[in-house]
């Protein structure tokens, strides 16, 4: 599979399983017609016309149907209710890990998240590994990359940290510790509120905030971002990404703004959270922390909606080449980047 952001593949590159099925350790159980109607309606009795199955297709690269889809013309109007419409979720967030079996075992030991999947790419030199709290087709799951020979990244000073939501923190904190783990927070009430909270490190030095809650099915359920300029990235989520500012509270006393943004509640549902700390424009995104990929029902109405908002799209929607799967890549007003990934091409993928 091409790699759209070197030298990482992208959240996207689920796509590659297709191409290196032999090599995978672990497999999806097949989804069934009725499990994918429950997700998508009536969608799945539809065909992916064969126009679009067409491998290597990028915008303008060949006349007829794909050109004509990846030149999609939708105004402004018709983007605000398409985006109403279109059943989108968090997929998977992607990052880059020094040593995988060492990230694998902490993360299953530690955090409780099952292998859900594992492939090596020997002819591009990386391994990814899909881990998560249920199946890839219901829950947001972690993509990890591992990049043959490099052991370490730059985190950088954008990336905040991964939320995960567990009944008890100060039982979590000392299991971490048990399996020497390190705690970087104590567990404790959030500053200004009275939710418990704690923050730990993983072996590649990602933070993750434990939040105790109850029950959730989606126990994965933050990505904090740094944004320079809060009400811009609330406005470019909500009109291009389709998301719902679910929250906002500022915190003076601290000198910072979050923003909650997601696709439903945040006690069931993964969120972006959006974090401004007043006066800070820009940070250094590093080199470790690649993307979020989201779920969608049309990758070129989606690009062309990205656009209007103000977006940047770094990787035009079609199908990835040798592959069927269509997605496209952008950019945010911040340069934090994302991928959308046609819903039906996904839940294939996953079947193969």
């Amino acid at each position: 599979m091409a790699r759209l952001l070197p030298p990482l593949p992208t959240a996207a590159t689920a796509a590659a399983a297709s191409a290196s099925a032999s090599a995978s350790r672990f497999r999806i159980p097949a989804i069934s017609v009725a499990r994918r109607q429950a997700l998508f309606g009536e969608r799945v009795g539809l065909r992916v016309p064969a126009r679009l199955a067409t491998r290597g297709v990028s915008a303008g690269a060949e006349a007829g149907g794909s050109a004509a889809r990846a030149g999609t013309v939708i105004s402004p109007e018709e983007a605000v209710e398409w985006v109403k419409k279109d059943r989108r979720r968090l997929l998977h967030v992607v990052y880059r890990v020094g040593d995988l079996d060492k990230t694998i075992k902490f993360y299953t030991e530690c955090l409780g998240m099952k292998l859900l999947r594992r492939r090596d790419i020997p002819e591009e030199r990386y391994t990814n590994a899909f881990l998560g709290y249920g199946p890839e087709d219901s829950h947001f799951v972690v993509e990890l990359t591992y990049n043959y020979g490099v052991e370490s990244y730059d985190i950088g000073s954008g990336f905040g940290h991964f939320g995960i939501a567990v009944e008890d923190v100060e039982k979590t904190v000392e299991l971490i510790k048990a399996k020497g783990g390190t705690v970087t927070r104590e567990p404790g009430p959030v500053k200004g509120g009275k939710s418990v909270i704690a923050f730990i490190k993983d072996p590649d030095g990602y933070k993750f905030e434990l939040i105790e809650r109850g029950p959730t099915p989606e126990p994965l359920c933050q990505v904090m971002l740094r944004v320079g300029d809060l009400d811009r990235a609330i406005s470019f989520y909500e009109k291009a990404f389709g998301m719902e500012l679910l929250r906002r509270k500022d915190n003076p006393q601290y000198k910072y703004t979050i923003a909650m943004m997601g696709y439903g509640p945040e006690d069931k549902n993964a969120v972006l959270e959006l974090t401004y700390n007043y006066g800070v424009k820009e940070y250094d995104k590093g080199n470790a922390y690649a993307q979020i990929a989201v779920g969608t029902d049309d990758v070129y109405k989606t690009a062309e909606v990205v656009r209007q908002n103000g977006g940047q799209i770094t990787r035009e929607p079609g199908p990835l080449p040798g592959i069927s799967t269509k997605i496209t890549a952008c950019i945010d007003p911040d340069g934090w980047k994302s991928v959308f990934v046609d819903n039906l091409d996904f839940l294939k993928e996953l079947e193969e």
